[in-house]
């Protein structure tokens, strides 16, 4: 029993420092920062640099194969502001969802950083619960300058992890290459490339058994197969990202040039049961954004797949610009559920705009919402998948960026012939003295009442 209760005083303690703590990490946070200081080394080059001509351009292409989200729009949006008529306003999230396969090209030359001129990402997955998306360690990047002359590529394979029972994907890859030229700045091929690619995927591979559908989902651990999974991807998917200077007929200059291509050969929906359906998808789905500087010239292209649907060796339909949406019943394989849900399948949409010299676009390749049945009675569907999200962007200057004629190198910041000096900031806050006695009183206190509890007691 002394034992036990030198335990409890040990941890009560404990547990009040730990509390106390927060308050005072949070006036810690809020206390004055110095700001940063000059390089030591006079000839050590400044954070950002001004970009020579030819330019002003910018560019950026996004490419995702598919994201998942389970039951969408039943989270209410919270925000900084904490104002509940603005929060009513917000559009509702869905409990969870997870992104597949992404791939960023981003070119940027009035960028204020030198490195950010060109970046390039690879990514696998990214996940979110009730609208948080915490930070993974997992994806490839690289940025310029200073200019890269190859690119790097790695696999990219996950740990196992509970995000499994939402999403599992494996044989993966990616490969990132970003360039910019110190004198010829953007006139460099590429100035931005990612790729991103996977040997198969799985998503939504546990259920509550409220939610199985009748029995077609498994709910157990996901299977190369695919089965009891609600979508597979069978074969090799990948997920291009691009951006490049081309020549333009007629113009000297030449145009700014972002690219998206989407590989994905079909889907799989409840694979492994007889009411497995396929989505098979006819052609590769590419958008192309490409400014010349003239809003009159500047164009996107789109090449829009066909999606065609069967089950069990039946065609149920095919998806176009002319048939975009089509609903495709489920029977449950539990003979108590007459109807399982159903599937809703529709073709993503083509949006573009011009503004000024730059021009926009972005296009989905498919969505599949699965409706609730008879025996589910939610109020909302229970997934929504989307694949093929594309998005490009590219601005260029008037008359196209000229590569023709070495640009001019921009003048480098005087050097000082001693470092500067950092005045230290005044000590304009308590807190500056508040939080080193805490930290320094917290310590004793701890000390104190360990060695209290550990010191046998004298009986009189």
């Amino acid at each position: 029993m002394r034992a036990v209760r030198r335990f409890g005083v040990c941890t009560a303690v404990s547990l009040v420092v730990a509390g106390l703590s927060v308050p005072a990490a949070f006036a810690q946070s809020t206390l004055p920062t110095t700001p940063i200081p000059s390089p030591v080394d006079p000839g050590q080059p400044p954070a950002s640099v001004p970009t020579p001509a030819p330019g002003p351009i910018v560019a950026d292409a996004g490419t995702l194969i598919g994201v998942v989200r389970i039951l969408p729009n039943t989270v209410p949006s919270g925000s900084v502001v904490g104002d509940p008529d603005f929060e009513e306003q917000l559009p509702k999230q869905a409990v969870a969802e997870a992104g597949m396969g992404r791939a960023v090209a981003q070119a940027n030359s009035t960028a204020f950083f030198a490195h950010e001129r060109a970046v390039a990402e690879a990514s696998p997955f990214g996940v979110a619960v009730f609208g948080k998306s915490p930070q993974l360690p997992v994806g490839l990047a690289q940025a310029a300058l200073p200019d890269r002359p190859e690119p790097i590529s790695t696999s990219m394979q996950p740990p196992s992890s509970p995000a499994d029972q939402l999403v599992k994907l494996s044989g993966l890859n990616g490969s990132v290459h970003a360039r910019w030229d110190k004198q010829a700045g953007p006139c460099v091929s590429p100035i931005a490339d990612a790729r991103y690619s996977m040997g198969s995927a799985s998503a939504v591979n546990a259920l509550p058994e409220g939610l199985s559908l009748g029995g077609l989902l498994g709910g157990g651990k996901p299977t190369e197969s695919g089965t009891g999974s609600l979508l597979h991807v069978p074969d090799t998917a990948q997920a291009h990202s691009g951006v490049e200077l081309v020549d333009v007929p007629g113009q000297v200059g030449k145009a700014v040039q972002a690219t998206s291509d989407l590989q994905l050969a079909g889907v799989r929906l409840f694979a492994g049961t007889p009411q497995e359906i396929r989505v098979d998808v006819v052609g590769t789905p590419r958008l192309t954004a490409t400014a010349t500087g003239d809003p009159d010239t500047s164009t996107v292209d789109y090449a829009a797949p066909v999606l065609r649907v069967s089950r069990g060796g039946e065609e149920l339909g095919v998806l176009d610009a002319a048939n975009p949406g089509l609903d495709v019943s489920v029977p449950g394989l539990d003979k108590r559920v007459l109807d399982a849900g159903v599937l809703r399948l529709s073709v993503g949409e083509l949006k573009q705009d011009v503004v000024g010299t730059e021009v926009r676009a972005a296009a989905r390749l498919f969505d599949v919402q699965v409706l609730r049945g008879h025996a589910v009675g939610l109020p909302t569907s229970l997934v929504q998948a989307s694949f093929g999200e594309q998005i490009v962007r590219a601005g260029a200057p008037d008359g196209g960026v000229d590569c023709t004629t070495a640009p001019a190198p921009a003048a480098a910041a005087p050097a000082a012939t001693h470092p500067q000096a950092v005045q230290p900031l005044a000590l304009t806050s308590s807190g500056y003295y508040a939080v080193p006695l805490f930290w320094t009183g917290a310590g004793l206190l701890l000390l104190g009442s360990i060695i209290v509890a550990a010191l046998p007691r004298r009986r009189a």
